[in-house]
């Protein structure tokens, strides 16, 4: 019997080289950090706050001409209502050039059954310039709806506190660490400083607004309302947005730029033409405000003397 040798190398070849096995091992994953995810805005986001920043100016341009048509001593919620949306402008020209931005480094962490740890780094603009906006914008819009309901100064003084709070527990929420109570316990002090907002505008000053007249209390209601449903998408654009980056910064300035042009442009316009129709919302200021100070108020250098 002649055995070829050819055959049997291929026989034994086939029995030492193992072959692929299918197996059921769920991928290994990889403990080697990985790039940072970067969260930036992009065109679509930086054209926005552009585009704002013009609105802004041209309003402030608007209001201030406004003003210039009724006497100076009623023009106390045209001044208020002007300086809310040039501090806007200034904080969207701040955001347009890139100067009221900062990054949040953010680590997610993910545990495994078998293996280490893994660790994903997220990095996602923050604009701070838009919480110092909200710290001086929001609490002149209070004082124009207090002004107008007709609130006394414990209220007034309360709900403005109430907003300062809650606009700088936001900020501290926005640069809070990832996985601890920190983050959203901020976030709850700030739904908490609201709930007191409403609860002066909707309780104290409907009530006030009222006993005015009706056309006082009508027009309040209104407004009122509107402020408080655009307020209230506040806190719901920062849940997804800054708290749980569930979308992207350009989704997010892009939300927070209608609720800003609602909240004051719109606002204001709103405010000041119906503010003309109704006398009853007229605050007739006299003395310093309108005529400075007398010379009277002035110190003469012989009053020491007695001459």
């Amino acid at each position: 019997m002649i055995i070829d040798p050819v055959q049997v190398l291929k026989t034994s070849v086939r029995h030492v080289i193992p072959t692929a096995v299918p197996t059921h091992v769920a991928p290994i994953p990889s403990v080697i950090p990985d790039r940072p995810e970067l969260q930036f805005a992009e065109d679509s986001g930086k054209r926005t706050l552009w585009v704002v920043f013009v609105i802004m100016v041209i309003a402030s341009a608007a209001f201030a001409a406004m003003s210039w048509r009724v006497p100076v001593a009623k023009r106390l919620y045209h001044v208020i209502t002007t300086l809310i949306v040039i501090f806007a402008s200034i904080s969207y020209f701040a955001m347009a050039t890139g100067h009221g931005v900062s990054v949040h480094t953010t680590v997610i962490r993910s545990q495994h059954e078998h293996v280490p740890d893994t660790y994903h780094e997220i990095q996602r603009q923050v604009y701070w310039a838009r919480y110092v906006d909200w710290a001086l914008t929001t609490p002149l819009l209070l004082l124009d709806l207090s002004l107008l309901a007709g609130l006394n100064g414990a209220h007034i003084t309360m709900a403005i506190v109430a907003d300062v709070i809650m606009i700088l527990t936001g900020l501290f929420a926005a640069f809070g660490t990832e996985g601890t109570p920190q983050k959203w316990g901020w976030y709850t002090i700030a739904c908490v400083a609201y709930l007191v907002v409403v609860w002066h505008l909707a309780v104290n000053g409907r009530a006030q607004a009222q006993a005015k007249s009706q056309n006082v209390g009508k027009f309040f209601v209104a407004i009122a309302g509107f402020t408080l449903l655009v307020w209230t998408a506040y806190p719901i654009v920062w849940g997804i947005a800054d708290g749980s980056r569930k979308i992207s910064v350009d989704s997010e300035i892009i939300a927070y730029a209608v609720l800003d042009l609602l909240a004051k442009p719109v606002f204001g316009i709103w405010l000041l033409v119906t503010h003309a129709k109704i006398p009853e919302t007229n605050i007739d200021l006299g003395g310093f405000w309108s005529n400075g100070l007398g010379r009277e108020g002035l110190l003469r250098l012989n009053d020491d003397d007695g001459a």
